[in-house]
């Protein structure tokens, strides 16, 4: 049997049947979901038709029930298959402050049998405070020392750290973005020092993730749940480059909010939503994670506020499914990783990770598992579910397969034979063992081990990538025995990954003459500095994620107190430089939101381990089962009669 075939068959009715559709939309053609937003612009000047309007409203049909929580554009009419928009006034979304967050108070179980346990105790609360008796003896240290500090300088640092929160909630709501009178999403970076704001002044999808985090943590449900829908409106224009129009689906990189005149009247104003696919980039690269990350926050949403009426929503159950679609669409690639090019993710410059980069992967496997909870099963789905499960199995036996390395793996790719021909070959990708940089031989610690950045034939890119790997442990992309094995490495490697400002986003930089040809001599990426290895406070709470749901938060713990000694004093940079981090980046912005969003996060579940729940996606029992079919059955054999004797547990 085929691994299609294999995968099908255990995953046969796995989905959870966890949603209904919202009757009052149950006659809205789902084939028109570009229509939820761009209608409303076609009486507008030329000049402004790409531009989403604040001044939109449902046709007369419909009722005030329809109309609850649509924010300030609202869309669908039961009476025809087009979606039909008129002028309006624009209204607010309805507030959801008052929603009790029932799943984020409760026990939290690591492994479904035991709480959560530091070393014998097993109250959350004290995470961080344990650490606050540690001494620091030198500013620059990376690693806390044994000592014990005295009553009054507890107090004091304890003093200090609740400033620096107090600080960090205060900027972070300076940031904030409004459009029509309600809060939409934060801008990246409200540098008063800085005149050239680039595209920094916009609200970027994955860079509010964090800022989006902490107001769930918060129990401030109104601006996630605004930027969820007002996305959601910006997806799929029609946006070109060069003529080439991108795949339906595509969610942009960034928004801002302009102030434009009305047509026909100088003297009066609407806001309009501007979005930004990648035609106004630098290096003019569309956004693949922005839609993993919108279906990730989504589900964040609904276990944070108990309100599923969003995921629900039929406008973002058509959302959720163009995502998949244009994710999941049939190509020439033959891997069942997604094949994506240089700059389409957090690192958004040239830095040689076009192919099939570890972090788009993670993020890809965990948007999956996401949809799939939310997706309300019905008829039209039933293909869609049927390529999700199959591309999850897939998916994840090829990483946990290949692109793990460790002491053991990496002896067996020394030792590698190439150019072999057959079904059964080893060196299944004609990896040349010349490939293993003299770096990687002395870096590795014979304990612990990582996924490799990126993974093509006869090419192994063995940098170490932060966000891949940790977003592998919180989906359980990786294996246990794999994510533990990460941790143990971050902790081997501390001087490296760490150091003086947690951390690093890949590892080691590309110098000389690698960093010529690849970078193509990029001035801002210079070796140990912003995506070339430089360090990024904001992986803080991604870090901290992958802590809690292995049950070692103590390593968390440590990281952010390594944090708190500078970031404030440094005005909340968006990257440090060099090989320990001891600069404030030539070019980073001060003040960047995520920084200090990564920051609260990170505080707020150390503080809390249970709230950790809303982004982390537990090992799928029947994908475990259809992993270990896979690995039992050799695909490439002659296909005969099957055994009466096996079976699948579904």
């Amino acid at each position: 049997m085929g691994t299609s075939e294999v995968a099908l068959q255990v995953l046969s009715g796995a989905v959870p049947r966890l949603l209904t559709p919202d009757m009052c939309f149950g006659n809205v053609d789902s084939t028109y979901p570009s229509r939820f937003r761009s209608e409303c612009t076609k009486k507008r000047a030329s000049k402004y038709m790409n531009l989403l309007r604040c001044s939109s409203m449902l046709h007369s049909h419909i009722g005030p029930k329809q109309l609850k929580g649509l924010g300030c554009c609202v869309f669908g009419d039961t009476a025809v298959n087009r979606l039909q928009l008129q002028s309006c006034k624009c209204q607010q979304a309805d507030s959801l402050s008052g929603l009790a967050a029932e799943d984020g108070n409760g026990t939290w179980f690591v492994d479904s049998a035991k709480k959560l346990n530091l070393n014998g105790v097993t109250n959350a609360a004290n995470i961080l405070e344990f650490e606050n008796v540690q001494q620091f003896e030198q500013e620059n240290k990376g690693l806390t020392s044994n000592g014990v500090v005295g009553t009054g300088r507890d107090t004091a640092h304890k003093a200090s750290v609740d400033s620096f929160e107090d600080e960090a909630w205060d900027l972070l709501r300076d940031s904030m973005v409004y459009y029509c009178g309600s809060p939409i999403g934060t801008i990246a970076a409200n540098d008063p020092t800085s005149s050239n704001v680039l595209n920094y002044d916009q609200v970027f999808i994955r860079d509010f993730i964090p800022s989006g985090i902490a107001f769930l943590l918060k129990g401030e449900y109104d601006i996630v749940r605004n930027f969820i829908l007002h996305t959601l409106q910006l997806q799929s224009w029609e946006k070109t480059m060069d003529c080439h129009s991108p795949g339906q689906g595509l969610m942009p990189a960034s928004f801002k909010v302009r102030t434009v005149p009305l047509d026909g009247d100088d003297s009066a104003t609407e806001e309009v939503l501007d979005p930004d696919f990648g035609e106004a980039a630098i290096g003019r690269v569309a956004p693949v994670d922005s839609g993993l990350w919108w279906i990730i926050l989504l589900r964040a949403y609904g276990k944070s506020s108990s309100d599923l009426s969003v995921q629900e929503r039929v406008d973002v159950q058509t959302g959720i499914k163009m995502i998949l679609r244009l994710c999941l669409s049939d190509g020439f690639d033959m891997f069942p990783t997604l094949l994506v090019t240089d700059g389409s993710c957090m690192i958004d410059r040239r830095m040689g990770i076009h192919g099939h980069p570890l972090e788009i992967q993670a993020l890809f496997y965990s948007a999956l598992l996401c949809a799939r909870e939310m997706l309300a099963p019905e008829d039209g789905s039933a293909d869609l579910i049927r390529a999700l499960n199959n591309r999850l199995v897939a998916l994840s036996f090829h990483i946990r397969e290949y692109y793990w390395i460790d002491m053991r793996k990496l002896n067996e790719i020394y030792r590698y034979k190439t150019e072999e021909y057959s079904y059964d070959a080893v060196n299944k990708f004609n990896i040349y063992p010349d490939q293993i940089s003299p770096w990687l031989v002395e870096w590795m610690p014979n304990k612990g081990g990582y996924l490799i950045g990126n993974l093509q034939p006869a090419h192994m890119d063995f940098r170490f990538f932060s966000i891949g790997n940790l977003w592998s442990v919180v989906s359980s992309l990786a294996t246990t025995d794999q994510s533990h094995a990460i941790l143990d490495l971050i902790d081997a490697k501390w001087a490296d990954l760490v150091a003086d400002m947690p951390l690093k986003i890949c590892y080691p930089a590309l110098e000389g003459q690698e960093w010529q040809i690849i970078t193509g001599s990029d001035p801002k990426n210079t070796p140990w500095s912003y995506h070339n290895a430089g360090s990024w406070p904001t992986l803080l709470w991604q870090f901290t994620v992958a802590c809690i749901k292995m049950n070692r938060p103590e390593i968390a713990a440590r990281a952010v107190q390594v944090a708190e000694r500078r970031l404030s004093r440094d005005k909340w940079p968006e990257y440090y430089d060099t090989k320990r981090a001891r600069f404030i980046g030539k070019q980073a912005c001060l003040f960047q939101t995520w920084s200090i969003a990564g920051y609260l996060v990170a505080k707020l579940l150390l503080a809390d381990p249970s709230a950790a729940k809303i982004l982390i996606t537990e090992e799928d029992s029947d994908l475990v089962n259809a992993f270990s079919c896979m690995i039992s059955a050799n695909p490439r054999r002659k296909r005969g009669q099957k055994d009466s004797k096996q079976t699948y547990i579904v």
